[in-house]
């Protein structure tokens, strides 16, 4: 084994090995942040395109057109 650091230089090899090492690191970070299961600095994407409705379609709720009975009030005198 110590015929091959004859044939490498060890400064030269050590080198290459830790750039290499490092290129990678980042490409896999890159990879994973990339993802939406992994991505540690945004969070999971929120697709609200897809599953807001919007205000005129039938199902849609807004606090301003439906409360819920025990908030409405009754407007017949006592």
């Amino acid at each position: 084994m110590w015929r091959v650091w004859l044939i490498f230089d060890p400064r030269r090899t050590l080198v290459a090995l830790f750039v290499f090492l490092f290129v990678l690191a980042l490409l896999i970070h890159f990879i994973l942040l990339s993802t939406d299961r992994f991505n540690w600095l945004d969070g999971p994407r929120q697709d609200t395109a897809a599953t807001a409705l919007p205000a005129g379609v039938p199902g849609s709720v807004s606090a301003t057109t439906q409360m819920p009975a025990t908030m409405q009030t009754n407007q017949t005198a006592p």
